[in-house]
């Protein structure tokens, strides 16, 4: 049999869709719903990808705040003008003098280092001049040594470098208020805590950086962490918007090669 002779095949690939075609073909009758669905999955999927942008704007803002905080010089907690609000105060270098008040110490719980149980020694500081105190967080000590908390007394006036930090509260800004006093607790709730001290406590607490040379001394303290990355918001954007042009692309594609009259 011949060439010219040799029936067609049938199963032989049928053309793409002309892309000239192609716009009127996604918005003809058999096609135009689901092309309505994609488009409102591309609408959603472009929105996610906004939004992450949005949020590295944000996390960009935080970080030139944060790194605005941390260059401020220290400020005086006792006897000097602080600012209005907590939130301004968050991270700011701080310096305090005064008189630990030992018998409201508190304990911070379910605290680490390097691996090791232990806890947080948390101490009101009454501030000199003042009538007010601040809550120090002065360090992490093993459960071990936590029967024994007069050991790490610092008895007298003292001066209290360190950094400001908000009261911690439970998600949603939700606080619990104990019935009665208690020396262990799970974050440094200053509302709460004021609740067990008849002094008026500052909204914020000092975390006492380390001293050069003490490293080796309880209470261990640590440098503040900080992060100021952008964090993958730039990443999950991108994927987004690469999500988005697939589904195009890819919807598109499908109706040039599947639809009826190629």
């Amino acid at each position: 049999m011949t060439s010219a002779s040799r029936p067609p095949q049938t199963g032989a690939k049928p053309a793409a869709l002309p892309l000239s075609q192609l716009p009127r073909t996604l918005l003809g009758r058999r096609w135009w719903w689901t092309t309505l669905l994609v488009v409102l999955g591309m609408v959603v999927l472009a929105r996610l990808g906004f939004w992450q942008l949005d949020r590295l704007e944000q996390r960009q803002a935080r970080n030139a705040e944060l790194t605005r905080q941390l260059a401020q010089p220290p400020i005086e907690l006792a006897g000097a003008a602080l600012p209005a609000g907590p939130a301004a105060w968050r991270d700011r270098p701080a310096v305090a003098r005064g008189r630990y008040d030992f018998s409201l110490q508190v304990l911070l719980v379910e605290q680490r280092w390097q691996g090791a149980p232990g806890v947080h020694l948390i101490t009101p500081l009454l501030l000199e001049g003042s009538q007010a105190a601040v809550l120090v967080d002065r360090g992490w000590i093993p459960l071990s040594e936590a029967g024994d908390l007069a050991q790490f007394d610092e008895p007298g006036l003292v001066t209290v470098s360190g950094y400001l930090q908000l009261s911690q509260t439970l998600p949603g800004g939700r606080q619990i208020i104990p019935d009665g006093p208690k020396q262990e607790w799970f974050r440094v709730d200053i509302e709460g805590l004021q609740g067990q001290i008849s002094y008026e406590l500052l909204p914020v607490y000092l975390l006492q950086s380390p001293v050069a040379g003490a490293a080796t001394t309880l209470p261990y303290r640590a440098e503040l962490d900080v992060d100021l990355s952008n964090g993958p918001h730039l990443s999950y954007a991108v994927q987004w918007f690469i999500f988005m042009t697939l589904l195009a692309v890819g919807y598109a594609r499908y109706v040039a090669l599947h639809d009826s009259r190629s």
